[in-house]
């Protein structure tokens, strides 16, 4: 075997073995945020009794709350982003779950209060998971973490409305909701003009202190 033929090899061999650095994607993060929020507000605006249809909210539950945040968090998985692609998953499957249930187990009830009553359990669950998702979006910034708040505010008030099957209480959180919906917004459309421009343009601040250190003994921001 000639020289030249051993170096081609032996370069064939380097490349094959060095890594090939994936090409970075589009946050996914702002796609997400505006499919939960404006599934998020059609839900509320019925639980606040505002609206003289039906059930507006469900094709979009299954499709646009339910898929499209559920696939904006599998890209969360290819950003590397635990916090974000647990979250999307996650209530992007809350919203199909949500829609199935109206539409498959929800006909079969014996009443009214059977129907509450599941919807109170289901809304506590979340609710406990929301929790643990609220103290870590203190890690993200202060556009998410006011997101789980107000959330978490929307799902208790439900919760407790929906076990004691009070309209007025359930009015309460569509209201709360409502407003979970505004902040979800306002997160999705500062993820997309500050990921447009050279330097952020609408504010989200930065995570919490307590958070964990840089190499500096410095806590990181989220955003300069």
């Amino acid at each position: 075997m000639s020289r030249t033929t051993q170096r081609a090899i032996d370069l064939d061999q380097q490349a094959a073995a060095t890594p090939v650095a994936l090409p970075p994607i589009a946050d996914p993060a702002p796609l997400g945020l505006a499919a939960f929020a404006l599934t998020t507000f059609l839900l509320s605006a019925k639980n606040a009794a505002w609206t003289d249809g039906t059930d507006a909210w469900l094709g979009y539950a299954l499709a646009y709350g339910g898929l499209v945040q559920l696939i904006a968090g599998m890209w969360e998985f290819r950003n590397r982003n635990v916090f974000g692609s647990t979250a999307f998953s996650t209530y992007g499957g809350f919203w199909i779950g949500l829609g199935l249930y109206v539409l498959l187990v929800a006909p079969s009830a014996a009443g009214e209060t059977q129907i509450t009553n599941d919807l109170g359990w289901i809304l506590l669950a979340f609710a406990i998971f929301n929790t643990y998702m609220l103290l870590w979006s203190t890690q993200v910034n202060m556009a998410v973490f006011a997101v789980f708040l107000a959330l978490e505010a929307t799902e208790v008030v439900l919760c407790i409305g929906n076990f004691a099957n009070n309209t007025d209480i359930v009015k309460v959180g569509g209201y709360i909701g409502v407003l979970t919906a505004a902040v979800a917004w306002y997160a999705s459309a500062a993820g997309v003009i500050n990921n447009m421009g050279d330097r952020p343009v609408l504010p989200v601040g930065g995570k919490m202190a307590w958070g964990r250190t840089s190499d500096t003994g410095q806590v990181p921001q989220t955003y300069p």
